[in-house]
């Protein structure tokens, strides 16, 4: 089962490896980005960041919901990290079995300016589209919540949004 889907542009950081890891009692991660899926060099770097007792897998966004649709992977506690919210979209589309939609860090170190985009927390900063992708993604799953660390309240995004008449 995937017991959250985070949207996290640090992908596999402390917060991860530890503390969520712990929270959600997880047996696996699987980051799901395209261009850690071509590099070898960010492969190396986030397979060290992982606990030898966590399963890791590091694939593209289409081969990632093959893995999260695979029935075997039912019986695993997985977390789905994703860098992007259009990604995490992606991915919900087309995976059922997500108990969990977290968004946690993104927009801060995507080299887009920052004037282009509207802070929604101290750690999410997201441009139009992002925005469009978010609404869209509370659309399909209205519990969706940002929760930077595991200790912090989860606020639903809906709520979010609507305040901030996005």
């Amino acid at each position: 089962m995937i017991v959250a889907l985070r949207v996290d542009d640090r992908l596999i950081h402390g917060q991860v490896a530890l503390a969520w890891s712990k929270e959600l009692r997880i047996k696996g991660i699987i980051v799901a980005n395209d261009a850690a899926a071509q590099d070898e060099m960010q492969k190396m770097t986030l397979k060290m960041a992982v606990p030898d007792s966590i399963k890791l897998l590091i694939k593209s966004v289409d081969d990632a919901i093959g893995v999260a649709n695979n029935p075997k992977v039912a019986k695993m506690r997985i977390l789905l990290l994703t860098r992007n919210i259009k990604d995490a979209l992606k991915i919900r589309e087309n995976t059922e079995n997500i108990e969990y939609v977290n968004i946690g860090n993104v927009g801060r170190f995507d080299g887009i300016d920052a004037s282009e985009k509207t802070m929604v927390s101290p750690t999410v900063m997201l441009t139009k589209d992002e925005i469009d992708s978010l609404k869209k993604l509370i659309e399909i799953d209205s519990s969706t919540s940002l929760q930077a660390v595991p200790s912090d309240e989860r606020k639903p995004m809906k709520d979010i949004v609507q305040k901030m008449n996005l």
